[in-house]
């Protein structure tokens, strides 16, 4: 005759596992508190303080953890967790959207050009920038902590009356003050945008058509420096404004992403973000020794509504922390 068996748990394995459920319940609340406030800034278009700016830059990965807290409240059986879990996922995956018009223009196209934007951390990447110019062959190009000996380098490599580059705009300075603009195209000198670091401007003649050019440089958010960040993009911000119709090219290392609001009030005067246009909005440009897959997307080449973005792509470049960005883009009439 068989016997029915009942498995018996004592209340010391009773009060084991009632501690892994809290545990796990615990660690579940505390990383979706997290996410939630980084989302939650997202949501009320702020950047607030330390450190949601710097989480808010990686705001797509958070859905990482996100997924961890909902899947650690399910197996704990935590019911609000999983409700929080659910709708904190929900709300991330929202705002991985791109930002901004991607809408493009109809007039008739007048001009097409190609522009090209490296950070080279303190002119070290200075190197194997130049291969990449003379490979890529971009019409203008914003170099940033591009100091003394970058600027020489570029120079002579591209510079002088009968060099590819005869045209240039910089601001001279040592480790990452200095940057430059090298253009095929003519330049008429222009007010930079004041800032911590080098930012240079210029007006360029595109076959007849005067365009605007800025780099963008602006101070990283860093901790205790956070209202100088928010100055320099909001900066950079009037400078756009100021544009009216003017067709505008502004270009660099924006230490933001679509992510952050003082970024997004730039986005908002008009101007579109050229890789979002070519749908490569959330391709990462920093650290550049994760990205891919892993980082974050700073660095930008923003057009007026006069551009349409035909590609974009971006480039390795040795001994940066910054991939380089290219963009083929296209100045059309204004109707």
């Amino acid at each position: 005759m068989e016997t029915a068996t009942a498995e018996w748990t004592g209340p010391a394995e009773t009060r084991r596992r009632s501690r892994g459920r809290t545990a796990g319940a615990w660690l579940a609340g505390l990383m979706l508190a997290a996410v939630s406030v980084a989302a939650g800034c997202r949501a009320a278009d702020t950047d607030a303080v330390t450190p949601v700016p710097q989480l808010l830059a990686f705001l797509p990965w958070l859905l990482a953890p996100a997924a961890f807290a909902l899947l650690l409240a399910v197996l704990t059986r935590w019911r609000t967790g999983m409700v929080w879990g659910v709708l904190a996922l929900g709300a991330l995956a929202w705002y991985t959207e791109p930002y901004g018009k991607t809408d493009e223009p109809t007039g008739t196209p007048l001009a097409e050009f190609r522009v090209l934007t490296s950070n080279v951390e303190f002119g070290r990447g200075t190197t194997s920038l130049v291969p990449t110019i003379r490979r890529e062959r971009p019409d203008i190009v914003f170099v940033e902590e591009c100091e003394y000996h970058c600027s020489a380098t570029l120079e002579s490599a591209f510079g002088g009356p009968h060099g590819t580059y005869p045209y240039r705009g910089a601001v001279d300075g040592a480790g990452s003050d200095g940057s430059v603009i090298l253009s095929r195209f003519p330049l008429k000198a222009a007010p930079g945008v004041r800032g911590t670091m080098g930012m240079p401007g210029a007006v360029a003649d595109v076959h007849g058509h005067a365009v605007r050019l800025q780099l963008a440089h602006p101070m990283p958010p860093l901790p205790g420096q956070l209202s100088l960040w928010r100055h320099e993009l909001g900066e950079l911000r009037a400078y756009a404004a100021a544009g009216g119709d003017a067709p505008t090219v502004l270009a660099g290392d924006f230490n933001a992403s679509q992510d952050h609001a003082a970024f997004r009030r730039i986005l908002d005067t008009g101007l579109r973000d050229s890789a979002g246009l070519a749908d490569d909005a959330r391709t990462p440009s920093w650290p550049a020794d994760t990205a891919p897959p892993f980082g974050t997307q700073i660095d930008h080449v923003l057009v007026s509504r006069d551009f349409s973005a035909n590609s974009a792509h971006f480039l390795g470049i040795a001994d940066t922390d910054h991939r380089a960005l290219i963009v083929d883009i296209t100045l059309h009439q204004r109707k």
